[in-house]
């Protein structure tokens, strides 16, 4: 009977502990903001259109996307982006599908966000009033020199 007992009031100890590590980790995930800009890939949402970057002056490699995801839609950069480094680099998306190395015109194109980092995974919010089919390509580009660094054609 004591083995039995003992037996029991092990496993509800594990449990109780196991119980316990599960709710402070969930506890701790909702309390810490996670960034919404790194992302493994962009398979929670459907992709609408991608494409893989060009250079345009600086060395640039991967893909970016168009996803949408529960109503909203995203520019993803999937885990194989890499870029030169450059200073006051943003995301855009312009109307053309060939952008020049240097001096795009400010009413071809609009700002989407910061670059976060040259290279990884990273996932960036399009505005509820920019109409995607207005743009055919996405790029990232330096607006202290107005020099594009890549960019890539967005194709269905």
């Amino acid at each position: 009977m004591k083995l039995k007992y003992a037996a029991v009031l092990g496993i509800v100890a594990l449990l109780t502990v196991g119980c316990g590590n599960v709710e402070s980790q969930s506890q701790q995930s909702e309390t810490q903001p996670q960034p919404e800009t790194v992302v493994e890939t962009p398979a929670a949402g459907s992709v609408q259109a991608s494409g893989v970057f060009i250079d345009a002056g600086y060395s640039t490699e991967g893909t970016a996307s168009i996803v949408t995801e529960n109503g909203k839609k995203y520019i993803h950069f999937d885990d194989k982006f890499k870029s030169d480094n450059g200073p006051d680099l943003f995301v855009i998306l312009h109307k053309d599908d060939k952008l020049p190395n240097t001096g795009i015109k400010e009413e071809d194109y609009t700002t989407i966000a910061t670059l976060k980092s040259k290279n990884g995974a990273q996932r960036y919010e399009i505005p509820d009033n920019v109409d995607v089919s207005n743009f055919k390509s996405v790029a990232f580009w330096s607006r202290a020199f107005n020099a594009t660094f890549g960019y890539a054609v967005l194709k269905a």
